[in-house]
């Protein structure tokens, strides 16, 4: 079987993990889902939408030259602060040597031109494990945690992790499916959402507006002005060119009262607002959701480049 490029499989979101021998458990890494493979001798990095990744991760392709010919694998391009804690936001704006990038590789579908979807995943790791050796840094298998649930938990909440990964030991790789053999849970607040204006301020803006889709509605969830450097504030603008439109694209505003934390987009704060055809997607933390289905105390991490509007719903 040729190597080429496979659609990974999806992770289901869930607010409880299942527990028990059948589950083996990974850190949720905060960066970008690459497919690797490689064929005919030349090494190919793809993000998960299929995007040209070897341009900018040059040294990632380099360290992969060491796999069999005719193989994929699926992992997580992950930037690391001086802490050694997974950073999107240094990721999104790579380009200093400084800033080490690893490639965190979680299973393996195609090995030396046998199709491996369809053994276990134990078996695939066991694969994946022979196969690492044959790999230099930065790339590194992404480690299972062998501990209990509560307790693998506590300790990603502890060091302010993203949240936790469960997978079926005997789940078959499933291309493209969302089948609930790999269970994500996050355990501290943050999620993607898809930005649709901002409030006018300054030589830029003052706040960035955002939201999420239920069904094929946008729906607001707060608006923000944490989480910016100028130099972000004027390369968003840049980004904004050629996306303004007339009309709001929130299904939801105005709101009749400012709400409890002020962040409600009443009709007379809506004058100040511009805005923008909803396609760009950013990475946002959050203290917690209000009652009234607002956030409180939002932050802006970086853009989120391989992920689709349409695609970002309320996590």
């Amino acid at each position: 079987m040729k190597a080429k490029f496979i659609e990974p499989m999806l992770l289901q979101r869930a607010s409880k993990l299942p527990e028990g021998e059948g589950w083996l458990y990974e850190v949720k890494l905060d960066g970008y889902r690459a497919i690797a493979f490689k064929t005919n001798g030349k090494v190919t990095l793809r993000s998960r939408n299929d995007n040209d990744f070897a341009l900018r991760y040059p040294g990632v392709v380099t360290a992969l030259a060491g796999l069999p010919d005719d193989t994929v694998i699926d992992g997580e391009i992950v930037a690391l602060d001086e802490s050694g804690r997974p950073s999107f936001s240094l990721l999104q704006n790579y380009g200093s040597a400084k800033t080490p990038v690893l490639f965190y590789v979680f299973d393996v579908m195609v090995l030396a031109g046998k199709d491996v979807c369809g053994e276990t995943l134990a078996m695939r790791r066991a694969l994946l494990s022979d196969l690492m050796g044959a790999l230099k840094y930065p790339i590194r298998e992404c480690p299972k945690l062998d501990a209990s649930l509560s307790d693998i938990v506590a300790s990603v909440k502890a060091q302010g992790l993203e949240g936790v990964v469960g997978k079926r030991i005997d789940s078959k790789y499933e291309p493209g499916q969302r089948s609930g053999d790999w269970q994500k849970m996050r355990i501290n607040q943050g999620q993607e959402f898809v930005i649709g204006g901002y409030t006018v301020g300054g030589r830029t803006f003052d706040a960035l507006v955002f939201g999420y889709y239920e069904g094929n509605k946008l729906l607001c969830a707060a608006r923000t002005r944490n989480g910016f450097t100028p130099a972000l504030r004027a390369e968003l603008m840049e980004r904004f060119k050629g996306l303004e439109i007339e009309e709001c694209p929130f299904a939801d505003v105005p709101d009749k009262k400012p709400g409890r934390w002020g962040q409600g987009l009443t009709a007379e704060k809506m004058k100040d607002c511009r805005w923008l055809k909803p396609v760009l997607v950013g990475q946002f933390e959050f203290v917690e959701w209000t009652p009234d289905n607002s956030l409180r105390h939002s932050k802006f991490v970086g853009l989120r480049t391989t992920r689709k509007a349409k695609e970002v719903v309320r996590e």
